[in-house]
């Protein structure tokens, strides 16, 4: 739970009381000056957009948009390029110049580097694609099965330590697609309360009942799991068919490992399933790479269903389903984004097989180990600086995601913007990604940042936080050297 100052949640609902308020007043006069009696332009169809909806797209998302999308024209690295964009109508729209600027990048999933040029994989993935093309144009099953398909599969499920696995060619549809399959009427999911939205829209597109437990919070997971046993189906009071617990490795918004070897325990008890998205753990946490299971030392054998995504540690794009070969053959027989999306791109595919040797140190170097020791040494030491500094830092050690909490609707475009004006690209979050008070700006950590990067990116932080007001708590004394110590006696 976030324990957010009251003074700040009285002052961030007071401001959306603010923007609604005055967003009102601006539509009435809007509608008074076209004419009340004007024609519907609709002409007897219903609206598309709900009011509610459109009205904060308007009078809330666009004035701020400039702070998301914004378009890069290179490789997704340590530093990237920039497009400028600017609006001569009050960010409805946005038109791009011919300037670029060069930013540190923090806001991109490239937790091991690999979304660069690499020496090792970069050659493999051209000569992937002159040998296959970039796309086979066809389904799994029929003309879209290659080689590499089945060298990938092998390859991620020896890595993730599971007999067998399945790969997509998108990792949001990768949960979404896949539950529906696994689960239906009779069965029962229990997801954590701050689950990715591709396994909300998952559960709810299974047809099974859906409930609910308090984040990463294993007495409550128990407590309802023991309610929804002993009172079984809604209205028939049936056992359920079966019961599936889904939890994610590092939560995306949050930067918090799971407390899986507590959940594990109590759905062995319970006779539940356990389904784990590793999307933003797999290749970046635990000693060789293989994610919350290594870092915490859980038995993979534990873990039923085990899902991930190669769009962040990997530098690549697509998800896998890993687990017994049964289910496998199950999913490959009745998943429909195996059978009627087109497979995996082939470059993207060999990127993810070099990417994994690399990883295992199979390319003949120890680059994989440094890239590793890197991450990890990388986010310690942001999150340690961030919280000296003062800053409300979300988050567990180890976890390359750290979100600095903004509340303030006015500080998210604030922020964003004097972070850009002094070459720091970051990513923004608010509501509805976030619940309303809980706005933040994500910051996601790479193998590829040297310290020098680090260093730079808490100065602008450092100044940007004092010049917005997001340092919530008392910086820490800096501690003197030794020499500076001697000097001052």
């Amino acid at each position: 739970m976030i324990a957010i100052p009251y003074l700040t949640a009285l002052t961030t609902y007071f401001s959306y009381g603010l923007l609604f308020a005055f967003g009102q007043i601006r539509d009435f006069f809007r509608k008074f000056s076209d004419g009340w009696w004007s024609p519907n332009n609709l002409q007897g169809y219903a609206p598309i957009c709900l009011g509610l909806e459109d009205f904060y797209i308007r009078r809330l998302y666009l004035r701020i948009q400039d702070c998301f999308g914004r378009p890069i024209s290179s490789a997704p690295d340590a530093w990237f390029d920039v497009v400028e964009r600017f609006s001569n109508d009050n960010n409805k729209t946005l038109k791009r110049t011919e300037k670029i600027n060069r930013c540190l990048n923090l806001g991109s999933y490239n937790y091991l580097g690999f979304a660069a040029a690499d020496e090792y994989c970069t050659p493999r993935v051209i000569e992937s694609l002159k040998k296959y093309s970039s796309s086979t144009c066809s389904t799994r099953v029929d003309g879209g099965t290659t080689v590499l398909h089945n060298e990938l599969e092998e390859s991620v499920a020896r890595f993730v330590g599971k007999p067998a696995a399945i790969v997509f060619g998108m990792g949001y549809v990768t949960n979404s697609a896949i539950l529906p399959v696994l689960v239906g009427k009779g069965s029962l999911i229990i997801s954590d309360s701050l689950n990715h939205n591709s396994i909300v829209n998952g559960a709810r597109g299974s047809g099974a009942t859906v409930r609910v437990f308090q984040h990463n919070t294993p007495s409550h997971l128990e407590e309802v799991l023991r309610e929804q046993i002993a009172g079984g189906q809604p209205r028939t009071h049936r056992p359920w068919k079966k019961i599936v617990v889904i939890v994610e490795g590092i939560y995306s918004m949050e930067g918090e490992l799971c407390k899986l070897p507590e959940i594990i325990a109590i759905c062995k008890k319970y006779k539940a399933y356990t389904y784990l998205d590793e999307a933003h753990s797999i290749g970046a946490v635990g000693k060789t790479g293989r994610g919350v299971c290594e870092l915490l030392g859980v038995d993979t054998a534990d873990v039923d269903i085990m899902m991930g995504t190669f769009t962040k540690s990997f530098g690549s794009c697509g998800g896998y389903i890993a687990g017994s070969k049964e289910l496998i053959q199950y999913l490959k027989y009745t998943c429909p984004a195996h059978l009627y999306a087109t497979s995996i791109s082939l470059p993207a595919a060999e990127q993810i097989i070099s990417a994994i040797r690399v990883i295992l140190g199979e390319d003949g170097s120890s680059r994989g180990a440094q890239k590793l020791a890197r991450i990890r040494e990388n986010s310690n030491f942001f999150r340690s600086e961030l919280q000296k500094m003062g800053f409300e830092v979300l988050g567990d050690n180890d976890s390359p995601v750290m979100p600095i909490m903004l509340y303030n609707p006015a500080k998210i475009p604030a922020f964003s913007r004097e972070c850009l004006k002094q070459n720091v690209a970051v990513v923004t979050v608010a509501f509805p990604a976030t619940p309303l008070l809980l706005a933040r700006a994500r910051i996601c950590i790479s193998a590829s940042h040297t310290r020098e990067d680090l260093n730079k990116a808490l100065e602008v932080f450092s100044r940007v936080g004092d010049l917005v007001g997001i340092k919530y708590f008392p910086a820490e004394p800096k501690k003197l050297h030794q020499e500076e110590r001697m000097k001052l006696e």
